[in-house]
């Protein structure tokens, strides 16, 4: 995290070197390969500390898309082949890793994502120079907006750029949603004859199994894998060649085509250009479906945490059905106690994901006429809610659902100690009766079973039959 951004009387008492833009000039440390306008955005914008290169995935997007813009460049005949060849080997490096501290700008800035797209073009420029031979900002050989950013606008390359980094890291999202989904559906294996009550409202309801309990999570979890992988598509379309609003001004007529089709080899997925590049432009509607199912994501994940810390509650006072590992010392003041620390850590994220969610609608909704001002901080808050989601759901898995283990003992005592085995026996002793035994149930403390056994209400043999725990977890021809 960038906290501390030095001045300009600090950077001229350095090694530095002067640049020129619109404004004037301007001191950039010597040894930065970013320029003058990434400069600018450093002392504009000391907002969120967290800098571009907090994630990667993203300048990934940005250096391919600039190495499928060189190349459509080329084709077009409007880039030479030197410069060609520098930006390709600048766009490699970024790729393979290299160069990432060098993305320094703040991930929420004005501009529409200018600073990004310019801190962008200004390292691969510098890189490039120095692949030719020559000394950072000599630009006069490799211009950031002549050659780097020809035939773009930071208004087509940045929201297709922030597209490709959504796809590298929505692969990385479904693997540990798969992950986490199948180690409930092994806690289901697992748990699969621990008789247990199910509740509703907080109150007993009917028996059932941990097995079908943790059953229920893996599917729930499973149907977001589904999902989340079918929002793939909806990142494939791009506005790339479009240029300042989707008009294509200052680009070849043949470019758009070309630099789709260079940007599909470059990433390893085949993206569409939009049929309609004024309105992809405009238009943040992917990013809020997107969005969105982060949420139902973080919803479902805070709403199981919320059960296992239920579950687990006590270990004397509380439900105790579950053990989760323990994981480090629970209080500074009550010895013995341990918290269940790791689902109350994923509730705080599904919390933070919620919000980001809020924020980028309203960021969606905010953008005006032919362009969204506010895409920096829908790609923040985007690439943010899925890489806490990714490493929440790595944490729970491993710190916590592999480790969980059944009180079967506490299970059944519950069980056998519950009012709701009266809705077992309904369909053999009549409503009235169940209410009855029920009620007397509540008011002497006696057992359900005990009460029916006095009254002989139901044989033994049947009342056996009936209380198999394989015949009150799941449906069966009721015998008269």
């Amino acid at each position: 995290m960038i906290t501390d951004i030095p001045r300009q009387d600090e950077i001229l008492q350095k090694p530095h070197r002067i640049e020129k833009d619109l404004l004037g000039y301007l001191a950039v440390p010597e040894e930065a390969y970013y320029g003058v306008q990434t400069q600018r955005a450093l002392e504009n914008f000391v907002l969120t500390g967290v800098p571009l290169a907090h994630f990667p995935k993203l300048i990934l997007g940005l250096a391919m898309v600039k190495k499928a813009a060189a190349s459509a460049n080329f084709d077009t005949g409007h880039l030479e082949a030197k410069h060609l060849e520098a930006i390709h080997y600048a766009c490699d490096c970024l790729i393979n890793g290299q160069y990432h501290d060098q993305f320094v700008v703040d991930m929420i800035q004005g501009g529409a994502g200018t600073s990004t797209n310019m801190n962008a073009n200004e390292v691969i420029a510098n890189i490039g120079l120095e692949y030719l031979g020559y000394a950072k900002g000599a630009y006069e050989h490799l211009h950031p907006n002549n050659h780097v950013n020809m035939s773009q606008s930071t208004n087509d390359a940045y929201p297709t750029a922030i597209r490709v980094g959504l796809q590298l890291s929505h692969a990385e999202l479904v693997d540990s949603l798969a992950l986490l989904q199948g180690a409930f559906a092994s806690k289901r294996d697992e748990f699969h004859d621990v008789i247990k009550m199910g509740r509703t409202q907080l109150q007993d309801a009917v028996p059932m199994t941990l097995g079908q309990e943790f059953g229920a999570y893996a599917t729930t979890l499973g149907e977001d894998i589904e999902r989340i992988a079918g929002m793939y598509d909806l990142l494939r379309e791009v506005n790339l060649g479009g240029t300042a609003i989707g008009t294509g001004i200052n680009a070849d007529p043949q470019y758009a085509n070309l630099a789709v089709a260079h940007l599909s080899n470059v990433c390893g997925h085949p993206m569409r250009l939009a049929a309609d590049l004024i309105e992809a432009t405009s238009d943040m509607g992917a990013f809020v479906l997107f969005s969105g199912m982060t949420k139902r994501l973080a919803i479902k994940l805070s709403k199981i945490c919320n059960d296992l810390r239920l579950l687990s509650s006590g270990p004397r006072t509380g439900f105790n059905e579950i053990n989760l590992p323990a994981q480090q010392p629970g209080s500074s003041i009550m010895p013995g106690k341990v918290n269940p620390v790791i689902p109350e850590a994923v509730n705080q994220v599904a919390y933070q994901v919620v919000g980001n969610d809020m924020a980028i609608t309203m960021a969606a909704e905010n953008g005006q006429l032919q362009l969204n001002v506010m895409e920096p901080l829908i790609a923040y808050k985007i690439l943010e809610s899925m890489r806490l989601l990714r490493r929440a759901m790595d944490m729970l898995r491993e710190r916590c659902v592999v480790g969980i283990t059944a009180n079967r003992e506490r299970c059944l005592e519950l069980v056998n100690q519950s009012i709701g085995l009266i809705t077992a026996l309904n369909p053999y002793i009549g409503y009235d009766n169940a209410t009855r035994i029920a009620r007397t149930a509540l008011e002497t403390g006696k057992g359900v079973l005990e009460l029916v056994r006095e009254e002989g209400l139901i044989d033994d043999a049947l009342l056996e039959e009936i209380l198999k725990p394989e015949n009150m977890v799941n449906p069966r021809r009721i015998m008269r």
